[in-house]
């Protein structure tokens, strides 16, 4: 990285990443990035965001995109620039932990194609699942950025963040990241934060404050006073709400100061610019829920989060208890042991507090996620969990101490033999490993010619009247059998027979469904499948795949036993039997389609 001044402000710019998954679902196709690559390499930034976070997810589900293509290109146009990813510690940019081996070639990998600096984070700020990636990244001789995660509560003190900070300069850190996901940092609370760990390690610090409060460019100056010089920023044309502080105006604020960045306006404005025209192609992806609201700061509930809870809410007629919603948010994240609000912490948290109140009893329905945070499925809570509420979800089954990924033996070889011949290289056995069905999907298109990728939605064909440029959001919790998600809705594509086609985020993470139309109900038939009607009718709430059917005809359940494993959401969910009985039909097989309130399996 090149040599600057001690008090210049240094500036990774988070367009071609951060940047349009925070605003656009994360749409954002390298043909539309590398027309202005070279641009970007001549600003002289400290560093460019490009990779990580969902765009490997939405290069393999949407876009058909290699994402290890995207990263070479993007080496290849910006050879001066340093490139920077952001990667989940042991979970990498899948949805789950994996085996230090994968962790270990991933890493590897992802230096070799073009990665300069890896941003690594876990949600619980658990550093035991950081261990893995940082000395991967050490071993790659590449930049090791270890990440604390910021939020508000009793146990997340300026000690605690100092503490962790040494240990992830122990750890081999070559520099520290605040990671203010939610925007829940205050400009004086950043120039104490700041400070602290400025006074305490000798590698640089780096701000990452989402602009969803409007607190943040603020933010940015006081953590520059305080002694900070990197700082996340993002062009104008991607920047502000939900995203970041805008790249030109943080210049701009600092030139002619001694922290001038030495940037040039002029050329940043050609970019924002060029982007500004590119937005308008990803209307159909845009969200009114995406813009600066400051009630995080009161809530401490991050911005999508609270619209999310209260458009679900209303369209389950409930929303006359979004307070109690709103309320039931910070008890439930106590009972946890105040885990962060960041993927996947923030799902866990939110989906129980609208369980709590929708079931009008606190714990009534546990969702299987909260069972396996209880267990340590995914490390240390930051603080002790409520005992009584541990017991009723987990009984008196063990709660493992260890690193999850203790847990899990190596997986390369395998990967490797599962994928076979498809796999052209380790990257694509790396691919096949974050997203086995989808991965295996992409690299059967791939050898067969055959892929093809989403079309940019137009406004619904049926509705001439509607703008191109108009979007249409609408949000909603999803329950099921126990389970509940949060979903998103950041545009809507054609709608033709009934069905219309939907683009969803999960907290940045991409997802495309088909749901059908109420009205395209006949003779109350679905699909072919009748409506469910009786206690011993098993359907599913929400839209997905069978996984798996785990029963036969004839065979005897039990009332609370798993009888089909569907997969919606990139998360796979055990429907349960509702009575105890003998099956007499079985409607669905693997691979299967469903749609809320089909009859898939008959129990009597």
């Amino acid at each position: 990285m090149n040599a600057v001044s001690s008090s210049q402000v240094n500036i990774t710019d988070v367009v071609l990443r951060d940047g349009h998954q925070s605003l656009i679902a994360t749409r954002l196709r390298t043909e539309d990035m590398l027309p202005a690559c070279a641009q970007l390499d001549a600003i002289g930034y400290h560093s460019l965001e490009v990779w990580g976070g969902a765009t490997f997810d939405a290069c393999v589900r949407f876009l058909k995109e290699d994402p290890w293509e995207r990263l070479r290109a993007f080496k290849d146009a910006m050879p001066n620039t340093p490139l920077q990813m952001l990667l989940r510690g042991q979970n990498l940019l899948g949805y789950r932990h994996y085996a230090d081996d994968v962790v270990e070639r991933f890493v590897a990998k992802s230096a070799d194609n073009g990665v300069d600096v890896f941003r690594v984070f876990d949600a619980l700020n658990d550093l035991r699942n950081l261990e893995t990636a940082m000395r991967a990244v050490k071993a790659s001789g590449k930049h090791a950025q270890g990440t604390i995660c910021y939020t508000v509560s009793p146990v997340h003190t300026l000690a605690m963040y100092v503490d962790q900070a040494k240990r992830l300069v122990d750890m081999g850190a070559d520099s520290i990241a605040i990671k203010d996901m939610a925007g829940l940092l205050t400009p004086y609370a950043t120039g104490e934060l700041v400070a602290a760990l400025v006074e305490a390690v000798d590698v640089p610090v780096h701000l990452h404050a989402h602009a969803t409060s409007g607190l943040a460019p603020m933010c940015h100056l006081k953590a520059v006073e305080a002694g900070c010089r990197h700082i996340d920023t993002c062009i104008s044309a991607f920047a502000g709400g939900t995203s970041h502080p805008a790249t030109e105006s943080m210049v701009a604020a600092f030139q002619g100061t001694e922290y001038d960045s030495g940037l040039d306006l002029e050329a940043l404005k050609e970019i924002g610019d060029y982007f500004r025209g590119v937005r308008q192609k990803y209307a159909a992806f845009e969200s009114e829920f995406t813009r600066e609201d400051v009630s995080v700061q009161i809530n401490q509930v991050p911005g999508g989060m609270m619209s999310n809870l209260a458009n679900q809410l209303k369209e389950q007629n409930a929303l006359s208890k979004i307070r109690d919603v709103f309320n039931e948010i910070p008890r439930v994240r106590a009972d946890l042991g105040y885990p962060p609000l960041v993927t996947p912490t923030s799902q866990i948290v939110g989906t129980q507090a609208v369980m709590n109140v929708l079931t009008g009893e606190r714990y009534k329905t546990i969702t299987n996620e909260v069972k396996r945070y209880l267990q340590g499925g995914y490390g240390h809570p930051p603080a002790a969990v409520d005992t009584a509420v541990r017991r009723q979800a987990i009984g008196n089954s063990p709660v493992e101490e260890g690193r999850p990924a203790d847990r899990l033996n190596p997986e390369m070889a395998r990967l490797k033999k599962d994928i076979g011949e498809l796999a052209e290289g380790e990257e694509d056995v790396l691919t096949y490993a974050m997203f086995p069905e989808l991965g295996r999907d992409y690299l059967q298109g791939r050898r067969d010619g055959s892929l093809v990728p989403e079309p940019v939605p137009a406004p619904d064909a049926g509705d001439a009247s509607r703008p191109v440029t108009e979007g249409v959001p609408t949000e909603f919790v999803i329950d099921v059998h126990g389970e509940s998600y949060e979903v998103q809705i950041t545009g809507v594509g054609g709608n033709s027979g009934g069905k219309r086609q939907v683009y969803l985020t999960l907290d940045g993470m991409p997802e495309e469904v088909v749901f059908e139309a109420k009205d395209a109900f006949v003779g109350g038939e679905t699909a072919g499948r009748a409506r469910a009607s009786q206690p011993g009718h098993v359907t599913t709430s929400m839209p997905g795949n069978i996984v798996d059917v785990l029963v036969a005809k004839g065979d005897r359940v039990e009332e609370g036993q798993a009888v089909l494993i569907t997969e919606a959401m990139k998360m796979e969910t055990e429907v349960q039997a509702r009575v105890s009985g003998t099956v007499e039909a079985v409607h669905v097989a693997k691979g299967d389609r469903v749609t809320p309130g089909e009859v898939l399996i008959e129990i009597a």
